[in-house]
Parts: C-alpha cells; sequence; structure tokens
C-alpha cells in the first residue's frame, strides 16, 4: 500500500518515529539503525515503509534504507519470527552484519538482539542460510560471506572454527578466518594460521 513516506520529522523515541506528511502525521515503528540515521526533528527524512496489517491493528513500519526494509521482510518470512524481533535483529546488526552472521551460522551473535532466543535464531540461520547475500554492499562483506559458507564444509574446517569459538572469537570471526584458508590443511595448520589473521585484525 505505501512504498515510501517524505515529510517533516514531528517526533521520535527509542523505537519510533513520526513524519507529517502534508498535515497528517504517520507514527513509524523502526529500528536503532534507522534512527540513528534519521533526521531530527523539525527537518525532511524519507523512510521507505511496510504496512502490518492485524485483526485488531494496522502498524506501520519505516526504514532509512531500502536493504533494511527487504531485510526486514525476509526476517518476518522466517517461522516464529515477528515485526518486534525482526525489528530487535535489525537494531543489532545491519543487513551487511546479519547476511555474515548467516553464513557463518553464528546463532549467539542474532541472540546479542533483544529477547530473540536461540530458537529464535537457529531459525533465522536456517531459512536464510543463502538467501542474505544480495544484501551485501561491499567486495568485503562478499568475501566475508564467501568464506564464512566455505569454513565448515570440511570436518577440519568446522573443527577449527569451534575450537576458535572456544578461545573466544565470534562465530563469524572465526568462519571468515578458516574460510580464507586452505580447506586441505589439518585443523592444527588452520587454528595457527587463523589466529594470525585474526591478530592482525585486532
Amino acid at each position: 500500500m505505501f512504498y515510501s513516506l517524505t515529510g517533516t520529522v514531528v517526533y521520535a523515541d527509542e523505537s519510533s518515529v513520526a513524519i507529517d506528511c502534508s498535515g497528517v502525521a504517520f507514527r513509524l515503528f523502526t529500528t536503532g539503525n534507522t534512527l540513528r540515521k534519521c533526521a531530527p526533528v523539525g527537518e525532511v527524512q524519507t523512510l521507505y515503509t511496510h504496512l502490518n496489517v492485524r485483526e485488531d491493528a494496522l502498524d506501520l513500519f519505516g526504514f532509512a534504507e531500502k536493504s533494511e526494509l527487504d531485510c526486514f521482510k525476509m526476517l518476518t518470512s522466517v517461522s516464529g519470527v515477528g515485526p518486534k524481533a525482526a525489528l530487535a535483529i535489525l537494531s543489532q546488526l545491519t543487513p551487511d552484519m546479519l547476511a555474515v552472521s548467516v553464513a557463518g551460522g553464528d546463532v549467539k551473535a542474532i541472540t546479542a538482539a533483544q529477547g530473540v532466543g536461540p530458537k529464535i535464531a537457529q531459525r533465522v540461520v536456517l531459512e536464510l542460510k543463502g538467501k542474505l547475500n544480495g544484501f551485501a554492499t561491499s567486495s568485503e562483506t562478499l568475501g566475508n560471506i564467501a568464506a564464512a559458507q566455505k569454513a565448515t564444509v570440511s570436518y577440519a574446517g568446522e573443527d577449527a572454527v569451534n575450537a576458535l569459538v572456544m578461545l573466544g572469537y565470534s562465530k563469524s570471526e572465526a568462519s571468515i578466518a578458516v574460510g580464507r584458508l586452505d580447506g586441505n590443511l589439518s585443523t592444527e595448520e588452520m587454528i595457527k594460521q587463523a589466529l594470525k589473521q585474526l591478530a592482525k585484525n585486532f
């Protein structure tokens, strides 16, 4: 019904923004990432929108970037993920970061979102794996996604990723580092070389 709204920001709080369009103010629920990019009260803002129709309400959601809107729609297509959980995930992770987390099976990164438990995060990883590559906005992100997907193809790679996670690295970081290595290496050699890579990033 609505593709986007452009108007003057008249109100904002920690979870929504209101935009006045020719005398009618629309309240849009949104993410922390969009709120950080949103214009201050009194200035003009465009938000891409999604209307969620329920029996007892019409909820309007707004996003500063089309990619975030598309990612929101994909998240809400996952069984058990409603608009509130999708907003929480996209407040914690940008579409780029979510794509890398899903590719690497990084459930922990997704559960960092408020109110999102392991079961929901696992469903997101399972149902969206391979579907979020289009949200990569740079060649670096595409490379990270490819590396994360490659990391657990072999038993040695999977064992190396698990070992790095036990050493305190996130699963995304571990998967990317291991995925960039020769898949024929032993687990021990993968761990050594991945640690050298990770050390350069800090």
